[in-house]
C-alpha cells in the first residue's frame, strides 16, 4: 500500500481523478466529509443513544454523540501528528499538495462516523438484534437466506451498518453521503465479510465491516484505495493505515472517559480512581496545580486531560515506529496494545467492567433493551413481508405507515427486506425505540 493511493479524494460516481493540489483550500474534500456527517440525521440520532450508561438522567454522562465528537477531536490530533511526520518522510506527498491538516481531517471524519451505525442500548443492542435471529422469532427466516446473509443477521454489526449508512444509494441520493474514499477507508476497522469466520491474532478478523448487500460498494472502495487482500480466497482486506488511528482515538476515549463517568456517578471511588489515573500522568502532572483544585470534578478533569494527551502522543509514536509494517500489512494489533501504558490501560478497563459495564443499573436497562428491540423487529418484519406478499392485515398496514419510505424495500429479496428493517430499528434513539415499543404494545396512546 502507498500513501498517494490511500489519500484518495475520490467520491462515489467520480469519473475523473480529484487532485489534491487543485482543491479549493477554503473547502477541502476531507473537511466536506466532516460536514456531511455532522449534518446527517443518522449522526443527530446519536444524541439519545447509549454510550455506556443507558437512559441516564444526569447531564455529564456521555451519549454516543458526545463520545463521537470527543473521539473526532482526539483523532484529529493523532492525524496531524502522524501527518507531519509522514510529509517529512514522503516529500512527494507535499508536491501533490497534501498538508498536515488533511491527515487530521480524514481521521477526524472517520472518528465522527465510527458509531453512526450502532443501534439503541449500546453494544447490547447489536447482540439483541443478533439474538432475535439466532434464538428468537427471527430464526424462522434461516432457511430462506444464504449462509453469509444469515451470518450478517445473527452477528449484526454496527460497523457494517455504519458503512451502509455512509454509502447506500437510493433514489436522488446516489452514494449515500458521498464521502471521500480515504475517509471511508479509515472508517473501515474490519474490512472483511461476516463469513468465513476465521478468528486469528490479526485485529482485522475480530469483527466484520460490511453487509452482503454492500459487497460491491466495499470492493470499489478497497480496490480504489489499493488496499491489500488479507486472504485471497474470500473478501478480506488489510486495514487502511489510518484506521489504526481511528481505533486508537476510540480506545483512548472510552478507556479514560467511561472511567471518568463512573467516578462522577460515584460508582468508582475517587481515591481508587486517582491511584490508576496518576500512573498514566506521573511524567507530566503539575502537582502544584493539581493540589490547587478543590472539587473532585476539577481534579478528575485535569487528570483526564493529561491522560488523553499522553496516550495521543504514545499512540502516534507507536504508529510512526511501525508505519512501514502497517503499510506492508505486517502489523496486526491495536496501537495501544504496544504502548508503554498498556498495563495501566488494562487495569482501568478491568475496573470499568466491574464497576460500570456490569453494574446493576446498566444490566437492568440492557435487559429491557433486548425485549424492546425483539418486539419491534417482530412487528415490522412481519408487516414488511406480509405487505410484500400482498396479504397485509389492517394492523400491518398501520405499522407500514410508521416505516420511513427509505426502509420500505418491498421489491427486493427476503434478506434486503429484513436488513432494511434492522437498519431502521438500529437508526432509532433509545428514547424513540422505547416510546414506539410502548405504543405498539398499547401502553401509551
Amino acid at each position: 500500500m502507498n500513501w498517494e493511493q490511500l489519500l484518495s479524494l475520490k467520491k462515489y460516481g467520480d469519473t475523473k481523478p480529484r487532485e489534491r493540489n487543485k482543491q479549493n483550500e477554503t473547502r477541502i474534500g476531507f473537511e466536506v466529509d466532516y460536514d456531511r456527517i455532522i449534518f446527517s440525521d443518522s449522526f443527530r440520532s446519536l444524541q439519545d443513544k447509549t454510550q455506556v450508561i443507558p437512559l441516564s438522567n444526569t447531564d455529564f454522562v456521555h451519549t454516543r454523540l458526545t463520545h463521537s465528537l470527543e473521539v473526532s477531536v482526539v483523532g484529529r490530533s493523532l492525524g496531524r501528528i502522524v501527518g507531519k511526520a509522514l510529509l517529512e518522510k514522503y516529500p512527494n506527498l507535499k508536491d501533490l499538495g497534501y498538508q498536515i491538516n488533511d491527515f487530521g481531517a480524514i481521521v477526524a471524519s472517520a472518528c465522527l462516523a465510527h458509531d453512526i451505525g450502532n443501534p439503541p442500548f449500546g453494544h447490547s443492542g447489536e447482540k439483541a438484534i443478533g439474538e432475535y435471529f439466532k434464538s428468537g422469532n427471527g430464526i424462522k427466516y434461516k432457511n430462506e437466506l444464504s449462509d453469509k446473509q444469515w451470518q450478517d443477521l445473527i452477528d449484526f454489526e454496527g460497523n457494517a451498518n455504519g458503512f451502509k449508512i455512509l454509502t447506500e444509494s437510493r433514489v436522488g441520493v446516489e452514494g449515500g453521503l458521498r464521502l471521500s474514499y480515504a475517509t471511508l477507508g479509515a472508517f473501515m476497522k474490519y474490512p472483511k465479510a461476516s463469513l468465513p469466520k476465521k478468528p486469528t491474532t490479526n485485529i482485522v478478523d475480530k469483527k466484520y465491516g460490511f453487509f452482503q448487500s454492500d459487497t460491491e460498494t466495499f470492493l470499489d472502495v478497497a480496490k480504489s484505495l489499493h488496499l491489500e487482500q488479507n486472504r485471497k480466497e474470500d473478501v478480506s482486506y488489510l486495514r487502511h493505515p489510518l484506521a489504526f488511528l481511528v481505533e486508537a482515538a476510540d480506545d483512548i476515549c472510552y478507556t479514560i472517559i467511561d472511567f471518568e463517568d463512573g467516578i462522577n456517578l460515584g460508582w468508582i471511588e475517587e481515591e481508587f480512581a486517582l491511584e490508576y489515573l496518576i500512573k498514566l500522568v506521573k511524567d507530566t502532572i503539575n502537582t502544584e496545580k493539581y493540589y490547587q483544585l478543590t472539587t473532585k470534578q476539577d481534579r478528575i478533569s485535569y487528570l483526564r486531560a493529561l491522560a488523553i494527551g499522553n496516550l495521543i502522543n504514545e499512540a502516534a509514536a507507536v504508529f510512526l515506529e511501525n508505519e512501514t509494517k502497517i503499510l506492508a500489512g505486517q502489523y496486526q494489533i491495536s496501537l495501544l496494545e504496544k504502548c508503554k501504558y498498556e498495563a495501566q490501560i488494562n487495569d482501568i478497563i478491568k475496573i470499568s467492567i466491574n464497576k460500570i459495564y456490569r453494574s446493576k443499573e446498566v444490566i437492568e436497562k440492557e435487559i429491557s433493551g433486548y425485549k424492546v428491540l425483539a418486539d419491534l423487529l417482530d412487528v415490522f418484519i412481519n408487516a414488511v413481508n406480509n405487505t410484500f406478499e400482498q396479504k397485509p392485515s389492517s394492523y400491518d398496514s398501520l405499522i407500514m405507515s410508521l416505516l420511513p419510505l427509505k426502509y420500505q424495500n418491498l421489491d427486493t429479496n427476503m434478506y434486503d427486506r429484513i436488513l432494511s428493517v434492522c437498519s431502521f430499528i438500529a437508526s432509532m434513539s433509545d428514547g424513540a425505540a422505547i416510546l414506539l415499543h410502548k405504543k405498539i404494545k398499547g401502553v401509551v396512546i
